[in-house]
């Protein structure tokens, strides 16, 4: 009986060692400035769509424990979800430089532009710093590329709730544009005491990728409400970055 049981066990975990995700993806959500309501909804939707695509996720707000050569190493993509402020030191920003330059991903969600400003290679991997944003309202978001990963469920104008977030100027000239928000649609203007906001102009974008110094970045600005990440249209646009991301694989819509 025992020399029965002992093969089919060995079956069972030959077979349960021979399955491995696509890709696996480290997720990061350390603050030192504002901590988002968001940040839970952000890693349960992340974790969800680990599960949903087959791609393992590893959650920390650790630096210390994943930001060396060795451990970033284990993953394809690195995902800041919703970070603010100075959340690495200068050994672990320089391991996180030598991981793109040898071809990793990162993905930016929502406050990840509101993260490093004093790091000058941080703010061009991704690619606009925010400035400033009004209260929460409604307004038409664009479609500006459907030709990229999980692009291809938006309307090419829909309605969406978000934090609209102003950003400063470009930090580089390799960005592609893939949603914006329409401003004639909300009120940007807002004032803070060192600041004031009165919008972009006619084009305010909202999302974006490019290929950075041997590696891809992917940055969404939606993400401020909990609720986002519930939304099936948003959770795909975010596993179309993470894909790309991790995999440089494109998509073609049209």
């Amino acid at each position: 009986m025992t020399i029965k049981i002992i093969p089919a066990l060995l079956g069972l975990l030959l077979a349960s060692s021979v399955h491995a995700e696509q890709f696996n993806v480290l997720l990061f959500t350390k603050t030192v400035g504002w901590h988002h309501d968001s940040t839970h909804a952000a890693v349960t939707a992340v974790q969800e769509l680990g599960k949903l695509h087959d791609f393992g996720v590893f959650w920390t707000e650790d630096a210390g424990r994943v930001f060396n050569d060795k451990e970033l190493a284990k993953y394809k993509a690195v995902i800041f979800a919703v970070t603010t402020g100075d959340v690495l030191n200068e050994q672990q920003q320089a391991a996180f430089e030598r991981y793109i330059r040898a071809g990793g991903g990162y993905v930016g969600i929502h406050s990840a532009s509101d993260t490093e400003y004093d790091w000058d290679w941080y703010t061009r991997l991704v690619g606009h710093m925010f400035r400033i944003h009004p209260a929460v309202q409604t307004a038409v978001l664009k479609v500006e590329d459907r030709n990229f990963p999980g692009m291809e469920r938006f309307a090419p104008r829909s309605l969406a709730t978000e934090e609209w977030y102003e950003f400063g100027p470009a930090r580089s000239d390799k960005l592609k544009y893939l949603l914006s928000v329409d401003e004639s649609t909300y009120d940007p203007k807002t004032k803070w005491p060192d600041r004031e906001g009165k919008g972009m102009g006619a084009f305010h974008p909202i999302s974006w990728y490019q290929n950075y110094d041997g590696g891809r970045s992917f940055y969404t600005a939606l993400g401020h409400l909990p609720g986002t990440y519930s939304d099936s249209v948003f959770r795909h646009h975010l596993y179309g970055g993470i894909y790309w991301a991790a995999t440089g694989r494109g998509f073609k819509a049209d």
